[in-house]
């Protein structure tokens, strides 16, 4: 067994424990320990980390295939919830987000890793379009997240099943870090598809023209949303269907196609 698999096996190990450490305790009347899921995450992030340095860059330049890619997105939407734990209560988010890190290193550990996507550095633009696209997939992840916690928080008061949210923070709170986060992912988007139109030559070419359209689509979706709230007060389960429809054009625009082309059709 190489370093990668023992380190591959052991960000899945402490992520599983992280996810456990939260979800075993969430009820409770004393809630999770931050201390315990904190440690547990913060060492799995750390070996994550060292898993993506090994992996994305390829012989002086940088390697997005959609393996590589996949994992990143999960570190990132990983490590920003983490961040945000530390400052707020997101104990409904944050075993989902260990978990899903955990199954998906878990599953890329056995796909092949003989497909590459190979891209010079200096090509400043295309690198900003990837990095803008991804980040602003991350983001809106965990916007979509969010939704559901929203959606979660307010059922529960309905019903008056209070105890259920003693660990979580006040509705309102989320709610409003919701759309800032929406905001935010929006706009890294609308810049992301601006430099791609403006600098990028094949980004309207025919066998990327599908990718384009679904993001674009995607694009107008959260704008809508962003709309529909602060012009006509949209909330609640309005906004999480279209918040769940818009994150899975983009996740259909930027790896449904290349999980065709890289692994069901080499």
């Amino acid at each position: 067994m190489d370093l990668v698999s023992i380190l591959t096996i052991a960000v899945v190990s402490l992520y599983a424990a992280a996810a456990f450490a939260i979800s075993s305790k969430l009820f409770d009347s004393a809630g999770p320990n931050p201390k315990v899921y904190l440690t547990f995450g913060s060492i799995a992030l750390a070996g994550h980390s060292l898993l993506l340095s090994q992996n994305i860059f390829f012989q002086q330049t940088i390697d997005f295939s959609l393996i590589n890619v996949l994992s990143l997105v999960a570190f990132i939407i990983t490590i920003s919830v983490t961040i945000i734990s530390t400052r707020y209560r997101i104990n409904l988010i944050l075993p989902v987000v260990y978990a899903f890190s955990a199954a998906l290193l878990t599953i890329l550990a056995f796909v092949p890793a003989d497909q590459h996507l190979v891209i010079d550095p200096s090509k400043f633009t295309l690198v900003m379009h990837i990095s803008l696209a991804l980040l602003s997939y991350g983001i809106l992840v965990i916007a979509t997240l969010y939704a559901f916690q929203v959606n979660f928080i307010n059922y529960k008061l309905k019903s008056k099943k209070l105890t259920a949210v003693n660990h979580l923070p006040p509705l309102m709170q989320v709610e409003g870090q919701l759309f800032m986060l929406m905001l935010i992912g929006t706009n890294c988007l609308a810049i992301s598809e601006l430099v791609g139109f403006f600098f990028i030559d094949n980004f309207l070419a025919k066998e990327t023209l599908h990718k384009t359209l679904l993001s674009i689509t995607a694009l107008s979706v959260y704008i809508a949303i962003l709309w529909g709230h602060y012009r006509l007060g949209w909330r609640g389960h309005k906004v999480l269907s279209l918040s769940v429809v818009a994150t899975f054009l983009l996740s259909l625009s930027y790896f449904g196609s290349r999980f065709v082309k890289e692994f069901l059709l080499s």
